[in-house]
């Protein structure tokens, strides 16, 4: 037995209301580990999510360390690669210059001067010398000849030669003379290279040397020291140009040794360099330009005058590939290439100063060899940005790859973490704190000591089930809270699967935040039903008061959020209510290892609980016996209510059980008269004010207020209303969309909107054919429709639309069956089957649903042009809302007899015709025209949408012969396996427009084919408003006579027959299969139960009749 701690004050009501510290959400913010939505669990949950996966936050931590520090190292080698390459380069190719420049030295180094040999000859020996020549020079010539290989012979150069040693009159076109100066002279004897050319007579034979000035010169000197001497001379030539040429001599001894005192000068060896003509073809072509700086370390001396100058010789050539070009006696080299500079001393003789005559110098010739920018630039080339270029471009190409490849592993990681979060929320959703870092702290162990270094993970999930301990403890002091949705079961057969979600989401998640608030542990769901639990994981005293201050917030809760969704998600939404059962006791709670493991609880607690909930009531909260002593004691007694009879519990037997008091009635005073209720809430949505339940906290005093059935009815209305809206709206968003957006007026339309229905009676415009209007799917018609998702419906349209449902709604009697709300249920069929509009051609078996944001085109003709539409499925949702308006709640055969105006107007459907009309001439006016003009454009759109409304409404008459009768003829023909092989658009829009009349019959009963209690519902309505018809004179037969066999009659010749068309037509997909399924089993289900039912529907009716007599 769970006992209380009755020592402590008995609490006040106040306390009960609002929880004090058991209700506190810091109480249990440590002990809960679900999401709830309020700011303080977000972080709550963040908190531990955090704590949960620390390691793994260090771990990214570390990851994004190490990335940017290979980044950053990618970049170091990427410029340390990228300078490299290029200096290597640069470096490669200043050498390669360097070389260059050395080698052009070296060739200019090689090149030969010109060599002549010539003795003294005193003036006494010049005839022997003559003859000397004469006799000795054929020999000399022919030697020359062998060694030079020449191409003359020795007597043409005997006959060139001159046998006396002259000279040249250099003014007098060059004509020889003979030497007549007394002294000695010194004649050609053997040159090198052997030349005859008078042009050049330096090296004809018997040349004396001494007949030019600068030679003689040169001779004094080697006369004077006895050695060699050297001097830069320039010769003017005939053409006026000066030569630069350089003259060597060598002193020849009479004596071998060249170094005694009394050695006599017999001859010298001459040599000459012109060197215009020593640097000439040096290279080949394609050499680029050097710079040959030769200086001299002796003054200039003028060529004219032969007066000495200040400044040193100093000779400057270009040298291009062959081409020498002289560039002046100045220094031309560009000082920028000084570094480079290859210097070679030519020629050096070493001579004392001090032994040369008076003004005297041999000088010293040294050769400068400079490179040019020109020649520099063929060097040095791009190549090495090129090649550092390249490095640097590999470099980031792989940057960008391991940057890529760290993206993708970025974004795998991001999604793995995503999904631990998520698993980390559906864990702490599933287990208690306690349990939770359990689970995390064995993992976190076994991860840590296995799976550091890679080990590869044990995927076998119960591998260690044998071996470890379970995670499980006993709780002996807890309360059970088992909350189911009454009803749900049939609501959610007439919904879409989203529907249905939106709905528990939205109801579970209003639960959780109240489990939240309360310290309540939400256990599971349990398909509608809802299992929570007071008292663990942390223990509390008080569990039984949480589990009942939870339950009473979400019986509030339950009808807020059913009455708010009930825009949304269409009528019967606000039907749906709460049955909680609650039991106190002990608990084993634990994880039950294996698939899906999940946090549990076993016992007899859980079961009792379970039994609470079921055998109670809607809109109640049961009490198990335990549970209602644990609240006496804590001093609540005024809160439960004994059950006035025992309910039998499986296992147990008859027991006692309890109400928790919720309940009040409102106070008369406090009542809406039903008008006010209907204005206020048919022209706007509901106010979320105007909620039917306190918010006040004491409990006792906190009573559901149940608002009298008027003013309940007219608030349902307008919620109703509200849903209709958003559906018709959808529906307007497409029709505009397809229009490419557009909204004009349509003035123009004036008189064809006046002419419409002139004429004749609406069952007149009936038509077998109405031609469909089918958009094109060509790229002109694509670019023209828009997305209806982007479509805004004119704040005026919106509020004429709203205003025109609420006068639409304000027109339907307070019937039981033929009501606004039936019109809504018929709205929510036709809804849910045009939705289920497939294409079966596309290759499979299931059918893709169409939604509210695509383009509806013709699928593939199969759904006859219906779905190529908008302003067709519009139309037919508009015919569902207006079927039934101002119906009179009896059939049209009594009208007839009761020879009523309508009745004599149209003579058959009459209830149809008077819809149409009252809801068309409504809609003409003139405080509708934006609305009007969203729905059409055109006077072709208009004569169909009225074509569509007659037709769809007239279909709704099933109770004459002679129509249904046609009906069935169409069809027959339209679907026969003879009319299958016709092809055309005629065809198309008669089976078009048979289909939409078999959709608005199937849905104007589709209660005979949706869930066992929506039919009892609405069948209950209806045999309640035939019957009242019956009572109140208006029916000639009792109708609760043959109310079951005509059900059944009803089943078999109408209902099943039209299941199975809209089966048979494949238009309708799943939804066909549904509905026929639903069918059958109603009918089975009404054969067994029927007149049992008939028979509580008399028994309801009597007693509501004596309730209203007693009123």
């Amino acid at each position: 037995m769970v006992e209380y701690d009755t020592s402590s004050p008995t609490p006040s009501i106040t306390e009960f209301s609002t929880g004090s510290e058991i209700g506190s959400p810091n109480s249990r913010r440590k002990s809960f580990g679900y999401f709830s939505g309020d700011e303080s669990s977000v972080s709550s949950w963040k908190q531990r999510s955090y704590r949960f996966l620390g390691f793994a936050s260090k771990e990214q931590k570390r990851v994004s360390c190490s990335k940017i520090l290979v980044v950053l190292v990618f970049l170091a080698v990427m410029f340390g690669s990228a300078v490299a390459t290029y200096l290597l380069v640069i470096d490669e190719e200043q050498g390669n210059f360097e070389n260059q420049v050395t080698r052009f030295k070296e060739v200019i180094d090689v090149a030969e001067p010109a060599v002549v040999f010539s003795p003294i000859v005193q003036p006494e020996a010049r005839d022997a010398w003559a003859s000397f020549v004469t006799e000795e020079a054929p020999a000399w010539y022919q030697q020359s000849i062998d060694n030079e290989g020449r191409n003359y012979t020795v007597d043409d150069l005997m006959t060139k030669t001159l046998p006396y040693i002259h000279c040249y009159d250099f003014e007098n076109d060059f004509i020889p003379t003979a030497v007549s100066r007394s002294g000695p002279v010194l004649p050609v004897w053997q040159s090198y290279p052997l030349e005859t050319d008078p042009v050049n007579p330096l090296l004809g034979t018997n040349y004396d040397l001494l007949s030019g000035q600068q030679i003689k010169d040169l001779f004094e000197i080697t006369s004077e020291i006895l050695g060699p001497t050297i001097g830069i001379t320039q010769e003017i030539t005939s053409a006026n140009t000066t030569v630069e040429r350089s003259q060597i001599m060598q002193p020849i001894f009479q004596q071998v040794d060249t170094r005694a005192e009394d050695r006599t000068l017999v001859g010298v060896v001459w040599l000459q360099l012109h060197w215009i003509e020593y640097f000439q073809n040096l290279f080949v072509e394609g050499v680029e330009p050097l710079i040959v700086v030769l200086t001299s370390s002796c003054p200039k001396v003028d060529p004219l005058s032969r007066n000495t100058l200040e400044e040193v010789d100093v000779l400057s050539y270009e040298i291009q590939g062959p081409v020498a070009t002289f560039l002046g006696e100045v220094d031309a080299h560009d000082p920028a290439y000084d570094e480079y500079v290859m210097t070679d001393v030519f020629l050096d003789l070493q001579v004392d100063p001090s032994k040369l005559p008076e003004g005297r110098c041999v000088p010293k010739l040294t050769l400068n060899v400079y490179p040019t920018k020109i020649m520099e630039d063929s060097f040095f080339s791009s190549k090495a940005i090129t090649y550092a270029s390249v490095v640097a471009v590999i470099f980031i190409f792989t940057s960008l790859v391991f940057l890529l490849y760290d993206y993708f592993v970025r974004r795998r990681q991001s999604k793995v973490m995503d999904r631990i979060i998520k698993q980390d929320q559906i864990v702490s959703d599933v287990f208690p704190s306690a349990i939770r870092d359990r689970l995390y702290g064995d993992q976190t162990k076994k991860d840590m000591a296995q799976d550091f270094f890679g080990a590869p993970l044990d995927l076998d999930r119960n591998a260690s089930i044998a071996g470890d301990a379970p995670l499980a403890d006993l709780f002996p002091s807890t309360s059970v809270v088992f909350a189911d949705i009454a009803g749900f079961t049939a609501w959610s057969s007439a919904r879409e699967p989203q529907q249905v979600f939106i709905l528990l989401e939205n109801i579970y998640g209003a639960f959780d935040k109240i489990a939240y608030r309360h310290g309540v542990f939400k256990v599971e769901t349990v398909g509608d039903c809802y299992v929570g639990v007071a008292g663990l994981p942390e223990p509390n005293k008080k569990h039984a008061i949480v589990a009942c201050k939870f339950a009473r917030d979400c019986l509030k809760k339950m009808k807020e959020t059913t009455r708010r969704l009930e825009v949304s998600l269409g009528p019967d939404t606000s039907d749906l209510d709460l049955r909680i059962g609650v039991h106190s006791g002990q608990v084993t709670a634990g994880v039950l290892r294996g698939e899906r493991s999940r946090f549990q609880l076993f016992g007899d607690t859980m079961n009792t609980a379970a039994r609470m909930e079921s055998s109670g009531c809607r809109n109640r909260v049961q009490l198990s016996q335990t549970t209602a002593d644990l609240l006496s004691k804590a001093g609540y007694s005024k809160m439960i209510e004994p059950r006035a009879e025992k309910i039998f519990v499986k296992g147990k037997g008859e027991m006692q059980s309890y109400w928790l008091r919720t309940c009040k009635i409102r106070r008369s005073s406090d009542r809406k008269r039903p008008e006010e209720a209907l204005v206020a809430h048919m022209m706007a949505r509901l106010d979320e004010s105007e909620r039917t339940y306190s918010t006040d906290d004491n409990l006792e005093d906190e009573d559901i207020r149940l608002e009298d059935k008027e003013v309940d009815e007219m608030t349902k209305t307008g919620r109703l209303v509200e849903w209709n809206v958003e559906v018709l709206s959808s529906l307007l968003q497409q029709i505009i969309a397809s229009r490419g957006g557009s909204v004009d007026t349509i003035e123009h339309l004036s008189s064809a909107e006046e002419r419409i229905g002139l004429g004749g009676t609406v069952l007149e415009e009936f038509t077998p054919t109405i031609p469909l209007k089918r958009l094109g799917t060509d790229e002109d018609s694509f670019k023209k429709r828009r997305r209806p998702s982007s479509i805004e419906i004119s704040p005026e349209a919106k509020f004429q639309l709203r205003s025109y449902l609420s006068n639409i709604a304000s027109m339907y009697h307070d019937n039981p069956f033929h009501n606004f709300e039936h019109a809504s249920h018929v709205t929510a069929s036709v809804k849910k089957l045009l939705k289920r509009i497939v294409n079966v051609n596309e290759g499979t078996g299931f059918g893709k649903n169409l939604t509210d944001d695509i383009d509806l085109i013709d699928l593939a003709g199969h759904s006859y042009g219906i779905t190529s539409d908008p302003l067709t499925q519009f139309a037919v949702v508009f015919s569902a809302v207006i079927h039934d308006v101002d119906h009179p709640g009896v059939p049209n055969a009594q009208l007839v007899r009761e020879k009523s105006r309508n009745a004599q107007i149209y003579k058959k459907s009459i209830a149809e015709q008077n819809s149409v009309e009252l809801a068309w001439e409504m809609l003409m006016q003139s405080e509708y025209k934006e609305l009007r003009a969203c729905i059409y454009q055109s006077e072709e759109d208009l004569k169909r949408f009225r074509q569509l409304v007659v037709n769809t409404v007239m279909a709704t008459d099933i109770v004459d012969r002679e129509l249904q009768a046609l009906r069935k003829a169409r069809w027959e023909t339209a679907f026969s396996e003879t009319a299958a092989v016709e092809y055309g658009i005629g065809s198309e829009d008669t089976k078009a427009t048979i289909v939409i009349e078999h959709l608005i019959q199937a849905s104007d009963v589709s209660h005979t084919m949706q869930h066992w209690h929506i039919y009892r519902s609405w069948n209950e309505k209806f045999f309640m408003e035939c019957y009242g018809a019956y009572k109140a004179g208006r029916a000639e037969s009792d109708p609760s006579v043959n109310w079951y066999k005509g059900e059944i009659g009803f089943f078999d010749f109408y209902v099943i027959p039209l299941a199975k068309k809209l089966d048979n037509c494949g238009v309708f997909g799943v939804s066909s299969h549904e509905y026929l399924n639903y069918a059958k089993a109603n009918r089975e289900e009404w054969a067994r139960e029927g007149e049992r039912l008939v028979d509580e529907y008399l028994k309801k009716y009597e007693d509501e009749y004596r309730e209203e007599e007693t009123i």
